[in-house]
């Protein structure tokens, strides 16, 4: 009688378990993830044959009436029974010459979610196992680069007052980074849990200013300096944009003028280089650190400090901004007016508000000097005709080049060496990525460059300048000097949606023998970083360091 009522007990108690209600936001992510798996998977919608942005748009409010595992479930089954049989191709045959890179893919989701029944999750593998073989048709990808863009999407802003309109392009975007964003495994939060938690808050979001600050929380999450996120204006309700008349660096939670843009502007407040700016508008800076991290997205620290410098620098809703400043041991308050200075003193900023720079030049002890933010390709043989025989050569790469790595990297080697591998993603196989050939540089050379090699890095250098640092580092004798890059390499996926623009990194960037740069940057060999004092001093203390290896080897 006991094993009965113990039987019976034990089924009571599944029966009961297996009917449990589920939440709305377990039903909305378990929706996002299999809508995307069958958007980039199911040979009907990852071939076109279906309008799958207005089957979730139908399928949603049936999803929201769903109680039970059971119900939920039994949607989509029925929603991928309704698409039609799916020829079984299986096994798909992995080419010889690929190498798959799998840091960045998972699909254990598909047996591991508690909201998707065995049937379900049956189908779902047979549908990965048979996946679409074709070109796809809602993303491709770009000749001779390997990221990717978007094609036949419905990229128009939703329906701010509709809830599922909402959910629709948060769900596009999630999944665009969930299969097309190399470097997925590296960020700081799992992107399934950044998709848990930003369902409730668009579900909130009613107006488009609303949505457009859940879209930029959810893009800063992705940790990627390469990333952007920008609303277009609206020109029915124009924003203001001015600026303050200069640029700025946080150093020990302050704001220090390192450059003036416009000099009357920066002459009428008594703004110098050096200048230090503690309060904006009655915010320190320090909270401003604070408020903006989940509003910009950076690969690292440094990055996100750069960022945050340039963006509370410039005001899109007033002229007049109130500003604290530390002068002689005391703070002073006072409000400034900022303009944009491109229009209102266009002619000054032109003139040489920024004073022009020299592409390269001799300095004192036989030590060449190349602004790598200036120089072009046609300026480098009298580059290398004048610095040919100097004891050292300092590439200053706290900026963005100009595509003269070729032709200096060729100079600067003995013979042909790689520098850089990559990871390009499959797009038969959506989510899994594949090593391809890396990039070399160099040729047998007898007239390379003997001299010392020294990088200047800093967060300024991103992308090109760090690919280009890569590449220089091949290099005999090269020293790095300076602080942490932005750790964003490689090119870049842009998406172009109706009401706003947003990118990441394309492709996965590494060193030959598989070491990371994306958020990791360029290590320097000395690290140095300015300091407040040198920046009021006018010293250079990244090129001052170097200069002090190159006489002393330490």
């Amino acid at each position: 009688m006991k094993k009965i009522t113990l039987f019976l007990f034990i089924i009571f108690s599944q029966t009961i378990f297996s009917a449990a209600k589920i939440t709305e936001a377990e039903k909305l992510f378990a929706t996002c993830k299999v809508w995307g798996f069958l958007k980039y998977y199911h040979p009907k919608i990852a071939g076109g044959e279906v309008n799958w942005d207005n089957q979730l748009l139908e399928k949603l409010p049936k999803i929201e009436n769903a109680k039970t595992k059971e119900e939920f479930s039994l949607i989509l089954e029925n929603w991928i029974d309704d698409l039609g049989p799916i020829k079984e191709i299986a096994p798909i045959a992995v080419p010889k010459d690929v190498d798959y890179f799998d840091k960045n893919f998972d699909l254990s989701w598909i047996n591991s979610n508690k909201l998707l029944s065995k049937k379900l999750s049956k189908k779902l593998r047979f549908i990965e196992q048979n996946r679409f073989q074709g070109e796809q048709f809602y993303i491709y990808g770009v000749e001779n680069a390997g990221n990717v863009g978007l094609r036949n999407e419905n990229l128009k802003h939703p329906d701010f007052t509709y809830k599922n309109s909402k959910l629709r392009m948060v769900f596009m975007y999630w999944n665009l980074v969930e299969y097309f964003f190399p470097d997925k495994y590296l960020m700081d939060q799992k992107w399934d849990i950044t998709l848990e938690k930003i369902i409730p808050i668009v579900i909130k979001a009613d107006n488009q200013d609303d949505f457009y600050e859940v879209m930029r929380k959810l893009v800063s999450k992705i940790n990627d300096s390469h990333t952007e996120f920008y609303a277009y204006l609206n020109a029915a309700t124009p924003k203001i944009r001015n600026y303050f008349p200069g640029n700025g660096k946080i150093i020990d939670d302050k704001l220090i003028v390192i450059e003036i843009l416009a000099d009357s502007l920066a002459q009428a407040d008594d703004i110098k280089v050096g200048t230090v700016i503690t309060k904006i508008n009655d915010k320190t800076i320090k909270e401003l650190i604070a408020e903006n991290r989940d509003l910009i997205c950076a690969s690292n620290e440094p990055k996100y400090l750069d960022k945050l410098a340039e963006k509370i620098l410039r005001s899109y809703t007033d002229e007049k901004i109130k500003i604290e400043f530390f002068k002689n041991d005391n703070y002073e308050t006072k409000t400034m007016v900022w303009y944009n200075y491109h229009d209102s003193h266009r002619n000054e900023f032109k003139k040489g508000a920024r004073k022009k720079k020299e592409k390269f030049k001799l300095l004192d002890h036989n030590i060449g000097y190349v602004d790598m933010g200036v120089i072009g390709v046609k300026n480098i043989p009298d580059m290398i005709e004048a610095l040919k025989n100097t004891k050292a050569i300092v590439f200053d790469m706290r900026n963005y080049p100009k595509g003269t790595f070729e032709a200096i990297g060729n100079f600067l080697n003995p013979q042909e060496k790689k520098f850089a591998i990559y990871t390009h993603p499959d797009l038969s196989y959506p989510g899994r990525y594949k090593w391809s050939e890396g990039t070399s540089i160099g040729f047998d050379n007898k007239d390379y460059y003997k001299g010392k090699v020294v990088l200047l890095l800093n967060e300024k250098a991103q992308s090109q300048a760090e690919w280009t640092a890569m590449c220089f580092q091949t290099a005999v004798n090269t020293t790095i000097v300076g602080s942490q890059t932005s750790g964003a390499d490689g090119n870049v996926s842009i998406f172009d949606f109706e009401g706003f623009n947003t990118q990441f990194s394309g492709i996965g960037v590494y060193y030959p023998d598989g070491r990371e740069t994306q958020r990791i940057g360029i290590i320097p060999d000395i690290e140095v970083k300015p300091t407040i004092k040198g920046i009021q001093e006018g010293k250079d203390e990244v090129l001052d360091r170097a200069l002090l290896f190159i006489e002393t080897g330490k």
